[in-house]
């Protein structure tokens, strides 16, 4: 992921994360950190995702939705793809700078509505698990806090934005190999929505291809 932090020619306000495994260093910068509401997402393809938050962007008044999309194949079977990701608390085993994570109230990686926190980089992020399915390969995230736009180059920064974020798994028959759909609903202030859209689309593919190492590694 150590190109997910840079937009273009605007350089978001973190440190590249670290190759392989995370280091002591990040694991203190956790460890001393307060709680940042800093957090990141997945897909948009997914119908309920959508309509969920279009639901709660009536109730609560707020812009319209944007959304942003990533596609890849990865060279392992569905199945191998599935196991490493369905569990909601196993970020740190293939996501680049996520040094640790852990579930609130004992409840299990695998439970709807369970809230996993998580130190990336250095910041700790709080997401809910809204919806999971081992038969469709899909499991969908939400963030309890509206993401901040990461420091930039000084110009205006954009208004925080709600998201939520999906991640399907799809079998590819020839190779035995997998398609992952990977993309995030965001609710944003309509002059944003670029800049957000644009955002969420240099991040996703990086956090895919951390996921693509992984499963390349020997076992």
């Amino acid at each position: 992921m150590s190109g997910a932090l840079v937009n273009g020619d605007i350089l978001v306000g973190f440190a590249g994360p670290p190759q392989g495994s995370a280091t002591n260093e990040i694991d203190m910068l956790c460890e001393n950190s307060m709680p940042m509401e800093w957090a990141f997402g997945n897909r948009v393809g997914s119908a309920r995702a959508i309509r969920q938050l279009e639901r709660a962007t009536k109730v609560k008044g707020k812009p319209s939705m944007t959304e942003a999309y990533y596609s890849a194949v990865l060279d392992r079977p569905l199945d191998e793809v599935w196991s490493l990701i369905r569990d909601f608390n196993n970020y740190p085993a293939y996501i680049d700078g996520v040094s640790e994570s852990e579930i609130e109230d004992d409840k299990r990686g695998d439970e709807v509505g369970a809230i996993r926190r998580f130190c990336y980089l250095g910041n700790w992020i709080r997401q809910r698990l809204v919806d999971h399915s081992d038969e469709q390969r899909t499991l969908t995230y939400a963030g309890l806090d509206a993401l901040p736009y990461p420091q930039d180059d000084g110009s205006r920064t954009p208004a925080p934005t709600r998201y939520q974020g999906t991640m399907q798994l799809r079998p590819i028959i020839e190779g035995n190999r997998t398609l992952i759909e990977w993309a995030v609903v965001l609710e944003t202030e309509p002059a944003d929505a670029d800049r957000w859209q644009a955002l969420f689309e240099s991040w996703i593919p990086d956090w895919t291809n951390s996921l693509a190492r992984t499963l390349a590694r020997p076992r």
